[in-house]
């Protein structure tokens, strides 16, 4: 039996009637790591070890009342702290870093006896949508190795699709889960802003950040985020509401759902392909008693320049702190303070992180504060109340995931603009702090999975789960 391709519901089945143990599962997906890695280069880190003594203390505690997560194998991107190994989001400016804490929604996972393998490859400092940012190199896609893996959370969402873990945690600033959920065949869920504490996730931008996870199916995804979301009072954007259980989310038969298709999301930018196979899908969910109806979100052109004046608004003012001084790199010829500063930064971040900092830096200048981050703060709002009009006549807006199939390693990345236009679905929910879901609907001609994407009102993650799940049985994709 090859555990590493079973979900977590299924694993979990298995333990509590006593027909395979949690190093069984372990060793099935360590098997796999030391199969794949050298080829698609998932982990920065790996904790085999630490994972095979926690496994064999766990075999001695299996019982009928174990928990979804206990002794189920999940990978943690590199951008968010653990007391155990380094933190190095993947630059070189953080090599040797040592957090003195863990994560709250890692605690949350080590509470319930999740087994953590390692810590996964990404863009650096979360900041790209190929992984190929990475001062350790780039993810290879486990479906088609020649292509990127999508990013920022490359290497969490290779690690599921290869069977290099069962679950993992990425975060998501811009799509950088569900991206790379579409272009592996997984699932990728980004709850509400403030659902997951984000205290212990490596600042990219604050008010866009949110820890989310990467799962083999929907259901998975649910067991994930019950488990990690909550109030945390050391997150000062934590939001006091109350979690659904897992069995709260699926104990209904899902009911008809009322989808909005929005008209701006189809127009020039996406290749043909994708365009006809998530109409295709949304006429197969009309066909399964979905209502699904066409309506405008006018100010889903601006998204895009939106997002990244804002991101990297914000980029420029938390990685201000990586100076040389208190974290990992420090550049060895220094003669001052100005120069250890420019040195340090110079040769410690590199392409794609200068210039999100550079043009972050000059959007926040004066005399071009009003003219830029102002005024991208007033279109994010615009884009916020398109949504909340659209959710005044539906449940779910549904969109693709990506405008194209993943791109060839090296194809993009000496053209920006390229890279920041494949965020061009994603941005909207994390401008607007909404809870999106990305499932696979089909392939393309290529066999390359095709993601489409649900987004839900705030703080409604169970509707959005729900429906989610109901889509996923109807599309019925197997990676």
């Amino acid at each position: 039996m090859e555990l590493h391709r079973l979900p977590i519901h299924e694993l979990h089945g298995l333990l509590r009637k006593g027909e395979v143990k949690v190093s069984e599962i372990l060793e099935d997906v360590i098997t796999v790591i030391e199969e794949r890695e050298k080829e698609i280069n998932v982990y920065i880190s790996l904790f085999l070890e630490e994972a095979r003594e926690k496994a064999l203390e766990l075999d001695e505690r299996i019982n009928s009342d174990i928990h979804y997560l206990f002794g189920i194998p999940v990978a943690v991107k590199d951008n968010i702290v653990m007391n155990v190994g380094e933190t190095t989001c993947a630059s070189r400016i953080l090599l040797g870093y040592k957090a003195p804490y863990t994560a709250t929604a890692v605690k949350k996972l080590t509470d319930k006896n999740a087994i953590i393998t390692g810590k996964t490859n990404l863009d650096e400092f979360a900041m790209g949508s190929t992984g190929e940012y990475s001062h350790f190199g780039p993810t290879r896609n486990p479906l088609a190795p020649e292509r990127v893996t999508g990013g920022s959370s490359s290497g969490s969402a290779a690690a599921v699709a290869a069977g290099e873990a069962i679950a993992a945690l990425g975060s998501d600033t811009g799509g950088s889960v569900r991206l790379p959920a579409a272009y592996t065949g997984t699932v990728g869920f980004k709850p509400t802003y403030g659902r997951v504490s984000r205290y212990g996730l490596v600042a990219f931008a604050s008010s866009l950040d949110q820890i989310s996870v990467i799962t083999r199916d929907v259901k998975d995804a649910a067991i994930m985020f019950t488990a990690i979301s909550g109030f945390d009072p050391h997150d000062s954007t934590s939001a006091k509401f109350e979690v659904p259980s897992f069995d709260e989310i699926f104990s209904q038969s899902p009911r008809g759902f009322k989808v909005g298709l929005p008209s701006e999301y189809f127009v020039e930018g996406i290749e043909p392909e994708i365009r006809d196979r998530v109409l295709k899908a949304a006429e197969l969910l009309a066909q399964n008693g979905f209502t699904v109806k066409e309506i405008s979100m006018p100010h889903t052109k601006y998204a895009v320049a939106v997002y990244y004046l804002i991101a990297t608004s914000e980029a420029s003012s938390n990685l201000a702190r990586y100076d040389g001084v208190r974290y990992g790199f420090r550049a060895p010829d220094a003669d001052d303070l100005d120069s250890l500063y420019e040195l340090t930064r110079t040769g410690g971040f590199g392409e794609e992180v200068k210039r999100r900092i550079l043009l972050g830096t000059f959007a926040l200048s004066a005399g071009y504060y009003e003219a830029y981050y102002l005024k991208a703060q007033k279109a994010r709002r615009l884009i916020r109340e398109d949504f909340d009009r659209a959710f005044e006549d539906v449940d779910l807006i549904l969109a693709p995931t990506q405008p194209a199939p993943p791109p060839l390693i090296g194809e993009k990345i000496e053209d920006p603009l390229s890279v920041y236009l494949l965020d061009i679905y994603t941005v909207t929910a994390n401008l607007a702090g909404l809870p999106a879901i990305s499932i696979p609907c089909d392939r393309t001609e290529d066999g390359l999975p095709i993601g489409l994407q649900f987004i839900g009102r705030a703080f409604d993650e169970k509707t959005l789960l729900r429906a989610a799940a109901r889509a996923e049985s109807i599309f019925a994709f197997r990676p």
